[in-house]
């Protein structure tokens, strides 16, 4: 389950790593997504928001270019050293490249770093549950290293450079919203964000008695070494098939219909079905903030659910045991949708339950789940929660 974790325990871990207490504390949070999955980068919509799990980092500057990493998540990596000066991927450096490769991305833009500096880092995030555990960590490192050598960098500016690290420096092709969510996060507000235009708008996120119920798996993915990429150049190539007749940016640019009408230039079952899946997945979307402006959370919960729906079988990215967690959580009184979410082949789902039944519900779940797979699943409440930060209170 998670540990509750506050500013005292991380310094106090600090201390006891470094011997002596840290200069400063950050938080960067880690994100839910209601729906809009695999929508990113294909030019769709989005609509995530930064939850209250996340990861802590304890830092103090040092004289020399030093960087010493240490996460108490991953303590047999042990301490992990690098030079400001020599900031190249490393393949055998192992999770220290993601801090590593923020600070490779700012000085890709001009930046310079005259000293280095100890960080401590500890995560309550579940470890592989597709919240976003490396764009927290992204997230963490760029405004600690905006605020440790006075950067002249915006928040987007750091959203932009994780999304860099994630694509041109580890190699995971991903999209924009893991970053955007977290360093862009406000406090019970989701953001419903358009991937083709960056344009974004804050959104109160209520749901009157319900409430946004974390489902995790405890199935564990790995999304570099999955079909992620896969996934990303099969709508690439459906897009390239429409695109030789049709006038269009992006996936994200076609409404149903005209996907409808341009689906035999694909040609190809499975690309349909991809492709398919990034046009319908925007348009419920879309469909999805209208349902919470027209305060329909019923039509709400019914997107949430179709959502899962299509990434069961057109996406083709969940696994028996998401499926067992939605389908169970479809058929308790008090639930309005369900879905996983994340990059899929393990991890999360959410549902949309009724807060005074959030109890029975993660029982009959857990029930099923615990019978079928023999292992447990865990459950929280998602609280919604500010981005990536500097604790100073």
């Amino acid at each position: 389950m998670v540990h509750k974790m506050d500013k005292a325990s991380i310094q106090q871990e600090y201390e006891q790593t470094f011997g002596v207490a840290p200069e400063r504390v950050f938080f960067s949070p880690g994100r839910i997504n209601l729906i809009g999955e695999h929508t990113d980068y294909n030019g769709g919509h989005v609509f995530p928001s930064a939850i209250s799990l996340g990861t802590y980092g304890a830092v103090s500057a040092r004289e020399d270019t030093t960087v010493r990493l240490y996460s108490a998540n991953l303590a047999d990596a042990g301490m992990l050293t690098f030079d400001v000066n020599d900031l190249e991927f490393s393949k055998d450096f192992g999770w220290g490249n993601y801090p590593k490769g923020m600070l490779y991305e700012l000085k890709k833009t001009g930046l310079s770093f005259d000293h280095g500096f100890d960080l401590y880092v500890h995560g309550n995030l579940p470890d592989g549950s597709g919240l976003s555990s490396s764009a927290s960590l992204e997230l963490l490192v760029g405004v600690i290293a905006k605020k440790l050598f006075d950067l002249d960098v915006s928040q987007m500016d750091l959203v932009y450079a994780g999304q860099q690290v994630e694509n041109d420096y580890i190699g995971l092709n991903s999209g924009i919203m893991d970053q955007f969510a977290i360093g862009m996060g406000k406090k019970d507000q989701a953001m419903f964000l358009d991937t083709n235009t960056m344009e974004y708008e804050y959104y109160p996120v209520d749901l009157g008695n319900n409430v946004v119920l974390i489902m995790n798996s405890n199935k564990s993915h790995d999304l570099a070494s999955s079909k992620y990429n896969e996934r990303r150049s099969q709508c690439e190539e459906a897009l390239a098939r429409i695109q030789t007749k049709v006038d269009v940016k992006s996936l994200g640019d076609l409404s149903k219909e005209e996907f409808d009408e341009a689906a035999y230039l694909i040609n190809d079952d499975t690309l349909i079905r991809r492709a398919r899946h990034a046009v319908f997945e925007n348009q419920r979307t879309i469909a999805a903030k209208q349902a919470l402006d027209d305060h329909d959370l019923t039509r709400f919960g019914h997107l949430i659910s179709a959502s899962h729906i299509s990434l069961e079988y057109d996406y083709e990215v969940s696994v028996p045991e998401l499926d067992v967690l939605a389908s169970t959580a479809w058929s308790q009184p008090g639930v309005l949708g369900a879905r996983i979410i994340g990059g899929g082949f393990g991890g999360c789902a959410i549902a949309i339950v009724d807060r005074d039944q959030v109890e029975t519900v993660k029982q009959v779940i857990g029930d099923k789940y615990l019978q079928q797979f023999g292992h447990a699943a865990d459950f929280y409440v998602a609280e919604i929660a500010d981005g990536t930060h500097e604790v100073t209170d």
